[in-house]
């Protein structure tokens, strides 16, 4: 019966120390989230606004760009995928990689070869399990995303999308990342960046629905080629920050489940260990009585 307690207290003692280091990651999570958010805001304007641009200079020009042109037959493509580095996260890393091979099977079904290049160990080590292929990965402060990780990422693709297909290049880029949409909802979603989708111009008694109109000089097709490497960037980068923030904000859920937990686990091994110590004083008291009583008789 002794043994039993011993156990019962190494549990408590153990699942202590996890409760501790949950605890201590919720609340660094929760402390950096703010600042996670707000970079998320602060990008969102650029982001939109480069959008805008290079989709009116597309639209009103009509020129035929790389950015925006449409390949008669679609055959290679990249795809980015954006996990995390570490774990502890929930199901944050899961739900990205569910969704790229959702989208790499529709790619395969196509008939089209794909290029993926990873963001985050999570994704490195899902790969390098299954022994599958990738063309590069970027690893380290996937919580805090850096510009410089983001212009790499978006020179290496659009170097493979300025590279004819027949010599390894593609002729799209999809990008796989996780959307912040509130610290209770965060989603995974498919953005194909290039070529770019243009939406025609919508008039509605919203003005921010109307495209605006540009004067070009010299030429629409110089100011495309100049607004490409920067549309690129600013994409990669908004969801890099998209993606930041829904990983601190799926740790900080997940580490307080696991405390809620522990604290939970640690009530029941104290009940059953004060169990174990009464069934024991128990037998001890019924083992006294009756070495009592046998003496007397």
């Amino acid at each position: 019966m002794g043994a039993q307690i011993r156990v019962y207290r190494q549990k408590i003692s153990s699942t202590s120390s996890m409760q501790k280091i949950f605890k201590a990651m919720e609340l660094i999570a929760t402390s950096r989230i703010g600042k996670a958010r707000a970079r998320v805001a602060a990008s969102l304007p650029y982001a939109k606004a480069i959008t805008r641009a290079v989709s009116a200079v597309a639209s009103q020009s009509e020129v035929d760009h790389p950015l925006t042109r449409e390949p008669e037959t679609s055959t290679r493509s990249a795809v980015v995928i954006c996990t995390s580095d570490r774990g502890l996260a929930g199901s944050y890393s899961s739900s990205v990689l569910k969704e790229a091979e959702e989208l790499l099977t529709k790619l395969a079904a196509e008939g089209k070869q794909v290029d993926v290049y990873l963001y985050g160990r999570k994704a490195e080590a899902y790969f390098e399990f299954r022994g599958r292929d990738y063309k590069r990965v970027w690893t380290g402060h996937t919580d805090e995303p850096l510009f410089e990780t983001a212009k790499e990422i978006g020179a290496a693709v659009l170097e493979a999308f300025n590279t004819d297909t027949t010599a390894g290049g593609v002729d799209e880029i999809h990008l796989v990342y996780t959307q912040f949409k509130s610290m209770v909802v965060q989603e995974p979603n498919v953005v194909r960046l290039l070529p770019l989708e243009v939406v025609e111009e919508k008039v509605t008694e919203n003005t921010a629905d109307i495209l605006p109109l540009y004067e070009y000089e010299p030429e629409p097709e110089q100011v495309l080629d100049a607004l490409l490497p920067r549309y690129i960037d600013s994409r990669v980068f908004a969801a890099l920050l998209q993606a930041a923030a829904s990983e601190l904000a799926a740790r900080q859920r997940a580490m307080k489940t696991a405390g809620d937990n522990a604290t939970e686990l640690i009530k029941k091994y104290t009940r059953l260990r004060n169990n174990a110590r009464q069934a024991e004083i128990t037998q001890e008291l019924t083992e006294i009585v009756a070495g009592a009583d046998s003496l007397s008789s």
